[in-house]
């Protein structure tokens, strides 16, 4: 028999089998199982590190999956998945076909609420607690959030309506002062009075908030923990348990530089080192050209401001942070305060940079109506990790933007194709707009190695769209970096020369109407690309015109479908949705095979 422990743990009941004196040593196994697996497959490291301890702990105390455990996230929940069923295929994580990187309610009955966004786990896990007491059902609900999701607006409704309930919830608050950057605003430093004890007991917002408050606790003493979490299965009503952990634990150095080790590539799993990769004459990513141009553009312009909610490294909003503290702003996870904070300072004549991650922007969607587009306020949204993202899959796909937005009035929608067309966009926006304006782009580089800020900017003419390629058959409409796709696709084609052209729309919204007419009266047949959904977006746009203008064009829509994309590489994806150069090339010669059929 091995002397391995987690070998002989398939779910939580085998768990409940060891003696709490084994569990340390489980732990220690566990940490080992996943820095072995995530430094050869990638992923989210340092947050499950830290919680491998509480893991164990809740499914030793707690009938899981009779009793609903809910994680905030779920970047903190490898752990979970290995001990509940999935240790045998963790090694297919965030791969194509393989298990998620987040807990799906489809992967498995531990999973009780698929998750990826923040903030959400303590409505969840009050719902399903209201929802056992109206059933008669006798069952623990435990939402495990952690301290830069606990401040986003959300967090605080559920934490409100909780308060006035008799529900059975266990909040566990897992402090470690950092989300993906480290954590920000007064309640941060509320959390760090407590864990300091500067903060006197009996002025506690849990407390004031009707919740039964404990802690804060050591989050890696495994005993502590179960006696707590004991003890609290006993107390009736809400609970609020506040540990402390520590992000990256058990890897000196994920645990020495949080940021970087929170999804670290491949790394050497003894070590720790994380395997380079050399950057040397490759394209720039298409967040250092925004972070890079806005700092220049900052530089002439002592009116532009920049803001993130909680993603200054991501989004290399990080420069103009360091560059102008004084005006760029991380808000925290913070959304909808994010899109409002920036229509209030654009009501003051603020040139305000708005950098939210594509995904995101849907959990502010209300504010960009109501507060900014209604009253028409020059806002310049930065949609950074627009289309297919990769291996976060279906909640992290920035797909949907271009749907979402093109029928909101005033919103102007830009997609450059190439890092020069951002920073020309962005110097455009900077200039002063009649309207707010959304700017999409892709995760990771662009094409261009010898991209350099430039000594002068070029202005872009609004709704302006531009031919790329000429031909006399059939006309090709992408929007965004997918052009590139479009032009590798043509170029790998026979004969297609004369056949194809090629136009970029960068502007979604206004479109190019003159050139619309234009293509419509001399093509037969149209083709759009776009890297976001086909319904509702790019491609619609071009058949409502085609349908109000009395065109009978045959018009193909090439993007996402119209159903949720799981996760794996940006490639596989794109050849699922038949967007990669392969697909694009098969349609494009199928259609001109019909046309020389036709000769």
């Amino acid at each position: 028999m091995s002397k391995k422990l987690l070998e002989h743990i398939h779910n939580p009941k085998d768990l409940r089998k060891l003696d709490v004196a084994q569990l340390a040593k489980l732990a220690k196994e566990l940490r080992e199982f996943i820095i072995d697996i995530v430094s050869v497959k990638e992923g989210h490291l340092g947050a499950s590190l830290g919680v491998v301890e509480l893991t164990i702990a809740l499914h030793y105390v707690f009938d899981t999956p009779n009793d609903l455990l809910v994680w905030d996230v779920g970047h903190q929940a490898y752990g979970h998945k290995i001990l509940t069923e999935r240790r045998t295929k963790f090694d297919t994580n965030r791969q194509l076909g393989g298990i998620s990187g987040f807990p799906r309610r489809s992967e498995s009955v531990y999973d009780t609420f698929g998750v990826g966004h923040s903030s959400t786990a303590i409505s969840a896990a009050l719902g399903m607690a209201i929802a056992s007491q109206l059933k008669g059902e006798n069952k623990h609900h435990i939402a495990v959030i952690g301290d830069a999701s606990i401040a986003s607006g959300m967090a605080f409704e559920g934490l409100n309506h909780a308060g006035v309930t008799d529900a059975d919830l266990l909040v566990i608050l897992n402090d470690n002062a950092i989300g993906i950057d480290p954590s920000v605003g007064a309640l941060k430093n509320y959390l760090t009075a407590v864990k300091e004890g500067k903060n006197p007991k009996d002025n506690n917002m849990m407390k004031s908030l009707n919740f039964d408050y404990s802690g804060p606790i050591d989050g890696h003493d495994l005993p502590l923990l179960i006696k707590e979490l004991e003890r609290l299965k006993k107390v009736k009503g809400p609970k609020f348990l506040h540990i402390i952990t520590t992000k990256g634990k058990g890897l000196q150095q994920a645990e020495e530089d949080q940021v970087k080790y929170h999804a670290p590539g491949k790394f050497d799993a003894t070590t720790g080192e994380i395997h380079k990769k050399s950057e040397e004459n490759l394209p720039p990513k298409f967040q250092d050209v925004f972070g890079l141009t806005l700092v220049e553009l900052a530089k002439n312009n002592e009116k532009i401001i920049g803001i993130t909610p909680a993603m200054p490294s991501g989004s290399s909003m990080k420069f103009m942070m360091e560059a102008f503290p004084k005006r760029a702003f991380d808000v925290g996870i913070a959304e909808q305060h994010a899109v409002t904070l920036s229509a209030g300072m654009a009501t003051q004549g603020m040139v305000v940079f708005c950098n939210i991650y594509s995904t995101f922007l849907q959990r502010a969607y209300d504010q960009v109506i109501h507060d900014v587009a209604l009253q028409n306020l020059p806002v310049i949204f930065c949609l950074d990790r627009a289309g297919l993202v990769g291996e976060d899959g279906a909640t992290h796909h920035g797909v949907f933007d271009l749907a979402y937005l093109r029928c909101i009035p005033n919103m102007i929608i830009y997609a450059p194709k190439d890092e020069m067309e951002l920073q020309n966009i962005l110097y455009t926006a900077s200039l002063g707009l009649k309207h707010p304006i959304a700017i999409r782009y892709p995760r990771g580089r662009g094409k261009n190695a010898d991209w350099k800020l430039p000594t002068d900017f070029q202005k872009i003419e609004i709704g302006k769209s531009q031919k790329l390629k000429k031909g006399k058959n059939v006309a090709i409409l992408s929007t965004g970096t997918i052009a590139d796709n479009v032009t590798a696709a043509l170029n790998e084609m026979e004969d297609s020369e004369n056949h194809f052209a090629h136009y970029h729309f960068g502007f979604v919204k206004p479109l190019d109407e003159k050139k619309l007419h234009k293509i419509c009266d001399k093509f037969s047949t149209l083709i759009t690309v776009e890297d976001g959904v086909t319904t509702g977006g790019f491609g619609s746009a071009v058949l409502e015109f085609a349908a109000k203008n009395d065109y009978v064009n045959e018009i193909f829509l090439c993007g996402v479908p119209d159903y949720f994309i799981e996760h794996g590489t940006v490639d596989e994806l794109q050849q699922f949705c038949n967007i990669d150069v392969d697909g694009l090339k098969s349609l494009f010669s199928g259609l001109l095979e019909e046309e020389e059929e036709e000769d």
